[in-house]
């Protein structure tokens, strides 16, 4: 159901950077498969990290970075002017559906470890992006989109899901399970996020089946529906690979590379939609709030 896709992968310029924030309304959404496919799909556009905001204990990111033994974001210093060769090397890097390297910023240290207070301010975690250099930034995000939006309106506040909606060329991915009660919570986040004016035509869906076989009628019908509010919605099939090995992705099957080569052509084209074809230049992000400090 994807609209506007190209074959080719286009490279971005030099000096753009965007941004796809991955959000859903409930747990359990497929959040995390589809910033991995994202991660992997978009390397071929540009330097590209992913960043894990999710707290260590609850994240399947940190094994990434123990596996290769990468500071992560614990090595950051908070008091100090960051550079961008130590946020590099902070990460731990994977390799990209053509070859090309993608990488992953998280908090990598042992479990028992003090926490980290990670900023909820999105423009936090850009200014952080942009000291590293990178022109594509994934963010694996946990707050719940649709209370994130009724909290905030009622509290007189922007929220986290309009800070990201806010930060220069971001296009937002919303995740929801291809299940008549992931429609629902689907679809009432949407209807929250056209009630705040947050823009649906440079927002991607993306319903991730968990089970072989078409999807409900229900599923069926609110996807042809949110296919005319929203820049695309993509249909990522079942992988009993990515239930068995979660992140890995060397062993996906075709239907799912070509659902995650869609996912990326979506974001990709909603935003040439958005702002023009090639992307401009980013502009330097201002002063904000350490991006990360030790609790």
């Amino acid at each position: 159901m994807a609209r506007k896709q190209t074959d080719a992968v286009p490279v971005l310029p030099v000096g753009a950077r965007l941004v796809v924030p991955v959000m859903a309304a409930t747990g359990g959404s497929g959040r995390t498969t589809v910033a991995s496919l994202l991660g992997a799909g978009l390397a071929s556009s540009g330097s590209t990290v992913v960043l894990d905001l999710a707290p260590r204990l609850s994240s399947p990111w940190p094994a990434r970075l123990a596996e290769q033994q990468a500071g992560g974001l614990a090595v950051l210093p908070s008091d100090q002017p960051l550079t961008r060769s130590a946020v590099q090397q902070a990460c731990a890097a994977n390799v990209g559906a053509d070859g090309s390297t993608w990488h992953i910023l998280s908090d990598g240290r042992e479990w028992h470890r003090q926490p980290l207070a990670l900023p909820e301010n999105p423009a936090a975690w850009y200014q952080l992006a942009a000291i590293g250099g990178w022109q594509v930034v994934v963010s694996d995000t946990v707050h719940p989109l649709a209370h994130d939006l009724l909290s905030a309106r009622c509290a007189g506040e922007a929220g986290r899901t309009r800070g990201w909606y806010d930060l220069p060329y971001a296009v937002p991915v919303l995740c929801a399970t291809a299940s008549a009660q992931g429609m629902r919570a689907l679809q009432q986040a949407v209807m929250a996020l056209h009630a705040e004016g947050l823009p649906l035509h440079r927002t991607v869906v993306a319903l991730i089946s968990t089970g072989e076989g078409r999807p409900p009628v229900a599923v069926r019908a609110g996807a042809t529906m949110l296919t005319s509010r929203t820049a695309a919605v993509v249909q990522v099939p079942y992988d009993p690979h990515i239930r068995a090995h979660a992140l890995a992705a060397a062993r996906l099957r075709p239907r799912t590379r070509q659902a995650a080569a869609q996912l990326t052509g979506a974001v990709l084209a909603a935003a040439h939609a958005a702002w023009g074809h090639p992307l401009p230049d980013a502009p330097q992000p201002a002063p904000v709030i350490p991006a990360v400090t030790a609790s």
